[in-house]
């Protein structure tokens, strides 16, 4: 089964079409905030960076308000590289790191890429529980 909303690196698009506007992001917070929530971690925490799209800024409220809405302790961390965003996350004991950037696309797209306890990228497996959780009814009641 081929997946939904992640590409190879993330999620990427052009800003306010598909999948990168607000209401995808609240989504994307909120399913992602869901998943690592139910591993019942002692205290879940997501960390948040991005890259100086302007777009970031836009964005990143959304992001914040659907992890919070699932119970993450969010840290938002502002302009940061994405090694270092992997390497902080790893450090902190987050739950997980999500950078807000597009990599080498224009200006116009924006993107998350999500990063696990470890730093590393999110397997393909936990990346299609999260799409599950995004499409799920359950999900669409905080909508």
């Amino acid at each position: 089964m081929s997946k939904k909303y992640f590409g190879t690196d993330g999620i990427r698009g052009k800003v306010n079409q598909g999948n990168i506007n607000g209401e995808m992001f609240f989504k994307f917070g909120l399913a992602a905030g869901t998943y690592f929530k139910n591993l019942k971690k002692t205290k879940q925490i997501a960390i948040i960076a991005k890259d100086t799209r302007l777009s970031g800024y836009t964005l990143e409220p959304a992001l914040v308000s659907g992890l919070a809405s699932a119970g993450m302790h969010v840290y938002t961390l502002g302009p940061l590289p994405t090694n270092g965003l992997a390497m902080l996350t790893k450090k902190m004991k987050a739950n997980m790191g999500i950078m807000i950037t597009a990599s080498h696309n224009p200006y116009f797209d924006n993107g998350l890429k999500l990063f696990g306890p470890d730093g590393l990228k999110l397997s393909d497996k936990i990346e299609k529980k999260i799409e599950k959780l995004i499409d799920s009814k359950n999900n669409k009641k905080f909508i």
